[in-house]
């Protein structure tokens, strides 16, 4: 069924004046998803639009694609990608920034803590003391990541742990807006084993102090980038300093799709939205951006590599993980974040001239409002 955006228009609209626990039928079911995919393909012919200027756009067997020397492609993302994945090492609930784009926005304050002197592995908590039992026990993943909220907020808690990681050969990446690392501390990472610092440039709007602070960074840590949802605010900034930040040596940069959740969908509500593979939600300009960042990065011959970090890049990730985990074929952790579909959230999209349905077909009989639902 190819809805019309006129019929997926009125029939949005009429959702999202509906109770949230009230049951739609099959027929309306069937709209639903039928307007979701329509809007999913109007998304990607303008990707497509933006991708033409790259000539030697690379693909990682499908699973994502980059421009660079792939060389310097993130090893943590080839973890996720084609190994046994990423075991997120939780610490620190507390951030010292609120950033819109934020998973947590709104909710900074109230982020379940691990507890004293524990570290959060897999689910479970774990000692520092009981990281011995842990590498004895389970199967060494290919790679872990430092997550939730500002590793640097308790930095020097977390050396002990990379030490005895590094020890053990497990890649470990950590992610950091940057603004309270310093000479000191990103000396001591180094020292620790970290194989990889993201700073996400986007929290500080590429602030002079965390570019300055990605180039220490890359004096001590073997590989270094960036990693920052697209947002136009961060693509402008980005642009107006970008031989500053490229003269720092980093590796990478991994562009974000900008995803959202109930927290931060307020911050951007009104733009033209899209969900992809009916799982993450998010902006049509976010991928756009990469696209066009690519192409500026591919015609300039910048030397880092240029990462598409797109919710098709999250999918292909899900699948690789539950594989590896003995899931059914098909299997995946890739879903969507909200507890339904926020219909209200997709009439800008749906009113949207630039982001036209390339083919529509008229609604069958019994399809339409007020016929025999």
């Amino acid at each position: 069924m190819k809805i019309s955006k006129a019929d997926a228009h009125q029939w949005f609209a009429f959702f999202a004046e509906l109770p949230e626990d009230e049951e739609l039928s099959v027929r309306q079911q069937e709209i639903i998803w039928a307007t979701l995919r329509q809007l999913e393909r109007a998304a990607e012919a303008r990707w497509k639009k933006a991708a033409a200027d790259i000539r030697n756009l690379k693909s990682m067997r499908g699973r994502t694609f980059y421009v660079g020397d792939e060389s310097k492609f993130p090893k943590g993302c080839l973890s996720c990608l084609f190994g046994s994945g990423l075991s997120a090492v939780r610490r620190t609930n507390r951030c010292n920034l609120n950033c819109p784009f934020c998973y947590d926005y709104g909710v900074l304050d109230c982020q379940e803590p691990v507890g004293e002197d524990l570290w959060e592995i897999g689910g479970t908590r774990l000692a520092e003391e009981d990281l011995p039992l842990l590498l004895d026990a389970s199967v060494k993943p290919t790679g872990i990541a430092y997550v939730y909220l500002e590793p640097f907020m308790e930095i020097e808690k977390y050396y002990g742990v990379i030490r005895a990681f590094h020890e053990a050969g497990i890649w470990q990446h950590m992610y950091t807006n940057g603004t309270l690392a310093t000479p000191e501390n990103l000396k001591a990472l180094g020292e620790a084993g970290l194989n990889e610092l993201r700073f996400n440039l986007g929290a500080s709007n590429c602030s002079d102090k965390v570019v300055a602070a990605m180039a220490e960074a890359k004096r001590n840590i073997p590989m270094v980038g960036i990693e920052t949802p697209m947002t136009p605010v961060l693509y402008d900034r980005f642009m107006q300093k970008k031989d500053e930040i490229l003269a720092t040596g980093i590796d990478f940069i991994n562009c974000a799709e900008l995803h959202l959740n109930a927290n931060n969908i307020e911050n951007y509500w009104g733009e033209s939205f899209y969900m992809y593979r009916g799982g993450y939600l998010s902006p049509v300009w976010s991928r756009e951006l990469t696209f066009r960042m690519m192409a500026v990065a591919e015609r300039e011959a910048w030397p880092v590599v240029v990462h598409d970090c797109s919710n098709r890049t999250k999918l292909a990730r899900g699948l690789n993980l539950k594989a590896h985990e003995g899931g059914w074929f098909g299997a995946s952790g890739y879903g969507a974040e909200f507890d339904g579909i926020p219909y209200a959230a997709f009439i800008p999209a749906l009113e949207d001239p630039e982001l036209p349905f390339a083919e529509e077909e008229p609604l069958p009989e019994g399809y339409r409002i007020g016929e025999g639902f």
